[in-house]
């Protein structure tokens, strides 16, 4: 039991650390390099790099640097300088372990942004804005990852990726910290506050700006919408495969925790690094040094609520009717938990017939739920790792994500998507025990060149990223993705996204056996 339960720690750490962006991240955006140009915001000029039909802004100051007193404090206002600030290349990915990040970061000066808009930034109308957030659990991953040139060309749209604070860092809790567990939520908040004042020099329009993410970016957004804080501060929202009604106790799904449980998190971080008996934890903890704190850290971390940010659980906001009145985009993939169940296969944790039930025990500890799932799905001699990796998907997103949707839907006009290329490109190296489908994290090569560097897609995949990129800005632009140059998308149905095959499903919750996750409880 043991050994299944560490497996799966590992596995959901390997998959959301390389999902994201297995290429490097510090490669420099695609396209031949042209003369630099330069735009002056609020805090001073930066200047950005132009390229075949669009340019980058990178590494702009959207905060000060959170060090010192500043370490577990609210954001503060960017340091304005003297001069042209270099904006050519990203600056430092928020510290976190070594995964995403080749060698992963110690530095805690991140709170930087990114920005990309096509050629021409002095157009007759301000450009509809998305502002990104990046996944990887809380702990991993970096806005410079996301190259979205493609997205911003193609879609006519300008668009932000943004850093902030991740694991410890971003959601320590502590008796007396304010803020405590949303640091990095805050920082996100910090973010959108610069893009309502500075986007406008960038062509963007700071009336409309989306806010989107993926699995703990999808989770942000949802948290964003449950946040009094954020009110006012983005016109539409988009959630990719991170459900507002997940479960903290389901391991692979992002979602918040109780201050308490937090605080209890903290408490132990603190005992790890000796601080734990100091006379003033808090001064002690900012002495710490970050690399001891990241080893110290938990593997997993999570926004806490109850909290003057986060009222609310998002899940318990959202059916509640607790959260801004904005148009949401929301999807899930079809293969969700397929790279986790490979992950636990290959580190020599076979699932078959005679381990599935130990296996769904150590998955689902409660009384009696174990053995429902097993009887749903049953597990035959050559199969086990797929039908695993059905009821991590089904579970943790498939099923949430209906259900968010149909909860945001009785309040706000709602999309939901499924993407389900079951030939999309890998995300991670080598050859995994069983194919994997379209897996966490596989829609993102088609709306984005991660790491900097185009995935090999097919001539249909490429129609698809294209239809993809439409649907999503024209979201983005009207808060309806429904146009002429795509197949019809209709509110009542998802839409299911494959190679010149975008179809609407209504047997989507059937599939995925969500009357039987609605029931077990």
């Amino acid at each position: 039991m043991h050994r299944v339960l560490t497996a799966l720690g590992c596995a959901l750490t390997a998959v959301l650390a390389s999902a994201a962006a297995p290429a490097p991240t510090q490669a420099a955006p695609t396209g031949p390099a042209r003369p630099a140009t330069t735009v002056r915001t609020q805090d001073g000029l930066v200047r950005g790099a132009a390229h075949d039909g669009y340019r980058t802004y990178e590494g702009i100051p959207y905060a000060a640097p959170p060090v010192g007193r500043l370490r577990w404090a609210a954001p503060r206002p960017a340091v304005p300088w003297r001069g042209v600030r270099d904006a050519t290349r990203p600056a430092s990915a928020c510290p976190q372990p070594a995964g995403e990040v080749p060698g992963g970061s110690t530095d805690e000066d991140c709170l930087r942004l990114n920005v990309t808009t096509p050629d021409d930034t002095r157009t007759a109308h301000p450009r509809p804005v998305v502002v990104w957030l990046h996944g990887g659990g809380f702990t991993t991953g970096a806005g410079s990852s996301y190259d979205a040139h493609r997205m911003a060309t193609r879609g006519d749209v300008v668009v932000v990726t943004v850093d902030y604070r991740l694991g410890a860092l971003g959601f320590l809790a502590h008796g007396g910290l304010p803020g405590s567990g949303t640091f990095g939520l805050a920082d996100q908040q910090a973010a959108l506050r610069w893009v309502r004042a500075e986007i406008g020099a960038f062509g963007g329009d700071a009336r409309n700006v989306t806010l989107a993410g993926e699995s703990a970016g999808g989770y942000s957004v949802c948290a964003q919408l449950a946040s009094p804080a954020a009110a006012g501060l983005f016109d539409r929202a988009v959630i990719e495969s991170g459900p507002c009604t997940g479960r903290p106790d389901r391991p692979f799904a992002p979602s918040s925790v109780l201050l308490s449980a937090a605080r209890a998190t903290g408490s132990d971080l603190a005992a790890k690094v000796g601080c734990g008996s100091a006379h003033d934890v808090m001064a002690c903890l900012r002495s710490v040094d970050v690399t001891r704190l990241l080893a110290a850290q938990e593997t997993d971390q999570q926004p806490a609520y109850t909290t003057p940010l986060l009222p609310d659980d998002p899940a318990a906001a959202v059916a509640a009717g607790r959260f801004h009145r904005v148009p949401v985009l929301i999807g899930s993939n079809h293969d969700e938990g397929n790279g986790w169940a490979a992950g636990i296969v290959r580190a020599g944790n076979p699932v078959d017939p005679g381990t599935w039930p130990d296996v769904a025990a150590a998955f689902f500890p409660s009384p009696g739920q174990a053995e429902a799932i097993v009887r749903e799905y049953p597990v035959h001699d050559t199969d086990g790792g797929p039908v695993f990796g059905a009821v991590i998907g089904d579970a943790d997103f498939a099923c949430p994500t209906a259900g968010a949707a149909g909860l945001l839907a009785v309040r706000v006009p709602v999309w939901r998507y499924e993407f389900a290329d079951e030939h999309a490109p890998p995300l991670t190296p080598g050859t995994p025990p069983f194919p994997l489908g379209a897996p966490h994290a596989s829609e993102l090569p088609y709306l984005f060149d991660l790491g900097g560097r185009p995935r090999d897609l097919t001539a249909a995949q490429y129609r698809l990223a294209d239809a993809m990129i439409d649907y999503w800005t024209r979201f983005a632009r009207t808060g309806d993705p429904d146009g002429p140059s795509t197949p019809h998308w209709s509110r009542r149905t998802v839409l299911s996204l494959e190679p010149d095959h975008i179809v609407p499903t209504r047997t989507a919750q059937r599939r995925h056996h969500c009357a039987f996750w609605d029931a077990l409880r």
